[in-house]
């Protein structure tokens, strides 16, 4: 007990003060220096465990995060592939619409015979040609757009019958920029643009 009171008397004695002047940790009790020692090693452990156990949860939010990246693949993965069947469909669909429509629009070597499919239309709703043009043709992306401009002279239901009649062609004609003008007589001065569209040959596409 001599020994343990001996450290009690030490720790009561010493100026906790002193801590601040290192220079006295020579003169400091042996008790004291244990505990400083002891506090000071316990503080690195801590410290390190808890950058250690930070480290751990960083690299477990990343792994956390691809976990999710993975299951969010996998799930889109395995959505596409219980939908692969109707996928194909609609592709199958698409490419018999866009064959349909391909076989709609005239071929380089169709096209005067369109335009007389046109002219024939018109005169027999009882239209009277006065003027028809073809302007120059109209590059586009895919296809190539051709337009006729049409001066006719008629009456209201021929030209309903004329428009009716366009519509019914096995070819693709859209009509645009309609202009009437009332004459002396009973008909009307009609300006039409008439537009059909052929693909691209493949010698056009290349270039």
């Amino acid at each position: 007990m001599p020994f343990v009171n001996k450290i009690i008397d030490d720790l009561r004695e010493f100026d906790w003060n002193d801590l601040q002047d290192l220079e006295t940790i020579g003169f400091w009790p042996a008790a004291v220096k244990v505990i400083i020692t002891m506090i000071i090693f316990g503080s690195c452990n801590a410290g390190g465990y808890f950058f250690h156990i930070q480290n751990l949860q960083i690299e477990l939010a990343a792994v956390t995060g691809e976990e999710v990246n993975l299951r969010i693949e996998v799930e889109q993965k395995a959505f596409l592939a219980a939908n692969l069947e109707e996928y194909r469909a609609q592709t199958l669909t698409m490419e018999e619409s866009f064959t349909e429509l391909l076989r709609q629009l005239p071929s380089e070597t169709e096209v005067p015979g369109l335009v007389d499919d046109v002219t024939n239309t018109g005169v027999g709703s009882g239209l009277e040609f006065a003027n028809l043009v073809l302007p120059p043709e109209e590059i586009q992306e895919f296809y190539i757009q051709i337009p006729i401009n049409l001066d006719v002279v008629g009456g209201y239901h021929d030209f309903g019958i004329f428009v009716s009649g366009v519509a019914s062609l096995d070819r693709i004609v859209t009509l645009h920029d309609f202009t009437i003008k009332a004459r002396d007589d009973s008909f009307l001065d009609m300006t039409i643009v008439a537009r059909t569209y052929r693909y691209k040959d493949v010698d056009e596409v290349e270039q």
